[in-house]
């Protein structure tokens, strides 16, 4: 990698460049001299020792000749000495137009070649400059425009480049990354000690896909080949010792297996088929417990094995077809009985008689239930619970029938005795109207419960009928009560409102205030009023508050805009200020719009009632806030035409 792989791309080292290059141009004539005697001669900017080395600009060695001489030649892949400026500019346009980031020695070749040509090209004019009888001291160099445009394309090659590097680098570190992920799965394979021949062909895979796998970054290649190869020889030790430890297992497999093989011929002569089958399964468990063994004997052995187990099963299967002809048969019965159990008729069963003879039958069945012996597996099990059902239906059913004609008496009693003290509790509540609608829902209860012993039934029947009669009374005594006391409340918030129409709308505010706040707070301590008559009292009550406040607001509103003419004329002139003030305006009107939209989508948000005073208080604020903003506007309109004023 040499010096141009390493160059930054920011614009602030072509800056330098252009101040190298100017600085070559206006050097003293000795130093113009020196650069003349070299001005043929193509050197690369960094020896090839110093590829490694940290990155230098281009400006700081292309333009002196101290640096040409100590470099290294720079490979003629073109001779570009030979092209004029234009041409070396269109040359470098075409490596940058091809995307070659790789073409970094041709970029500093062309830029050597063209700074030769500007440096040769000032000191003939020098040459010029002097000859005409001028000081060298007030020279000048015309300015190239090209020289613009190179620097341009060299920053443009400096950027790509380095964007084509950082890429570069990206790529490398992910494939460390996945060259370190494939060296981390090799050792998780060697550890895997029990299994790592089945690991073998991954093995392989991951050896191909770690070759693969591109180039990583510098400095890394050593310690990554290291674990690498590492992985690679302890799994290929472990797989030798595998084998060695497998051909001991086969061996010791095979002696049990061989045992296993001598207890199952052993079965093959117990008299008890159930038993020697229930035996065998745990042979067989065994056997799948036990590891492999050698491949040559795997099958002769398994074979000897299953002989003696097909004898037992054989055994087995015999033993089982012979009883299941007598399990069918006791299906067959169990089923009759079932049968007989679900046609019991309950309905014609109406007297305690019926039920006891009823009941020693069924006790007769179950006992012949009980004698027949097992029917199949699959179905013994559906039909006991078939018999159990319907044996507990029935004596279900006599249970709630006993159950049924002494205890229904008893439970309406106590129902309606629960009925009576709901309702005798309702009594001190008798103001409250959920406790009005409790006692009628107690009353629509008590039809529904039912009946009782006379007796009994005479004294509940009472009972409640007092506790509703002392309801009714406690109500009556309080509503008329109340109803005296809200119609007094009445009449003093008529008057609070006649006092409030006295008061004449051109009032000043300060001397009337103090009486409208203390009618405020008699009005809020005065208590309910008759219901057909609240909205209408509170309606009037607002009227007069509206009436008094919007005189005030509209007096305020133009004492405002006259303080607020006097400021304005203050700021006469002052366009700033001017400007400043119609600015804090604006953002005033956006505020209040603002507002007018949360109040919008809260109207939204809550479902209100037409005209309910929820919904009147928030319409009152938004009128209020697009008052408010009207008046806003008007000063807006007034600063804007002392603005116009001040500007002729």
């Amino acid at each position: 990698m040499n010096e141009l792989d390493k160059q930054s791309p920011k614009i602030d080292d072509l800056n330098s460049e252009a101040a190298a290059d100017a600085a070559a141009v206006t050097t003293d004539a000795s130093s113009t001299v020196e650069n003349a005697e070299c001005a043929d001669t193509c050197a690369e900017e960094t020896s090839p020792s110093l590829d490694s080395s940290p990155a230098m600009d281009l400006a700081e060695t292309a333009d002196t000749a101290e640096a040409s001489e100590e470099s290294a030649e720079v490979p003629d892949f073109r001779n570009y000495h030979s092209l004029s400026k234009p041409e070396m500019v269109e040359a470098l346009k075409e490596i940058i137009a091809s995307g070659n980031m790789e073409a970094h020695k041709e970029v500093a070749a062309i830029k050597q070649a063209y700074y030769t040509v500007v440096n040769r090209d000032a000191m003939n004019e020098l040459a010029s400059f002097v000859e005409a009888g001028n000081c060298p001291d007030q020279f000048s160099a015309t300015p190239d425009e090209s020289e613009t445009e190179m620097k341009g394309l060299l920053a443009e090659f400096r950027e790509k480049r380095a964007a084509y590097l950082e890429a570069r680098e990206q790529e490398r570190k992910k494939n460390l990354e996945e060259k370190n992920r494939i060296i981390s799965r090799l050792k998780e394979i060697v550890e895997d000690i029990d299994n790592i021949n089945l690991h073998f062909p991954e093995f392989q895979q991951l050896q191909q896909d770690f070759k693969a796998v591109g180039e990583v970054p510098a400095g890394s290649d050593n310690e990554l080949w290291k674990g690498y190869q590492a992985a690679v020889e302890q799994f290929y030790d472990r797989l030798k010792m595998n084998k060695e430890l497998r051909d001991l297992d086969f061996k010791k497999n095979l002696e049990i297996k061989q045992k296993l093989v001598e207890k199952a011929k052993e079965l093959t002569e117990l008299d008890d088929p159930v038993e020697a089958f229930k035996k065998l399964q745990d042979l067989h468990v065994q056997w799948r417990e036990i590891g492999p063994v050698a491949k040559e004997i795997r099958e002769e052995i398994w074979n000897e094995f299953k002989d003696a187990s097909t004898v037992i099963n054989k055994r087995h299967q015999d033993f089982f077809q012979s009883r299941k002809a007598e399990e069918t048969e006791n299906e067959n019965k169990k089923t009759l009985l079932c049968e007989k159990m679900e046609a019991v008729d309950l309905s014609v069963l109406k007297t305690f008689a019926d039920w006891d003879q009823k009941t020693k039958e069924i006790i007769e069945i179950q006992k012949e239930y009980k004698e027949i012996g097992f029917a199949p597996r699959k179905s013994n099990g559906v039909l006991f619970t078939r018999f159990r059902k319907a044996c507990d239906d029935f004596f279900n059913a006599k249970a709630e029938y006993f159950k049924k004609t002494k205890d229904e008496f008893k439970e309406n009693l106590a129902k309606k005795e629960a009925l009576c003290e709901k309702a005798e509790a309702l009594v001190a509540k008798a103001e409250e109207k959920s406790a009005f609608e409790q006692l009628q829902a107690l009353q629509k209860e008590w039809k529904t419960v039912g009946v009782v012993r006379r007796k009994q039934g005479d004294e509940v029947w009472k009972r409640f009928c007092a506790a509703v009669d002392a309801f009714h009374a406690a109500r009556k005594k309080h509503f008329g009560a109340q109803r005296s006391v809200e119609m007094e409340n009445l009449k003093a918030k008529q008057a609070i409102v006649a006092q409030l129409k006295a008061i004449p709308a051109d009032a000043e505010r300060r001397e009337v205030i103090g009486k409208i706040r203390e009618l405020q707070n008699q009005w809020q301590e005065i208590g309910f009023v008759p219901f057909k008559q609240k909205d209408a009292i509170n309606t009037e009550y607002r009227e007069e508050f509206n009436r008094l406040f919007g005189a005030f607001d509209m007096r305020e509103s133009r004492q405002r805009m006259k303080r607020f003419e006097g400021e304005v004329k203050k700021m006469e002139g002052d366009e700033k200020q001017l400007g400043r003030e119609r600015d804090r305006l604006v953002r005033a009107i956006e505020s209040r719009q603002s507002e007018i939209k949360t109040i919008e989508n809260n109207l939204g948000f809550f479902k209100f009632s037409t005209g309910s005073s929820m919904a009147k208080e928030f319409e009152r604020k938004i009128e209020k806030i697009k008052e408010d903003i009207a008046q806003i506007r008007e000063k807006i309109a007034l600063l804007d035409a002392q603005d116009k004023e001040s500007a002729k």
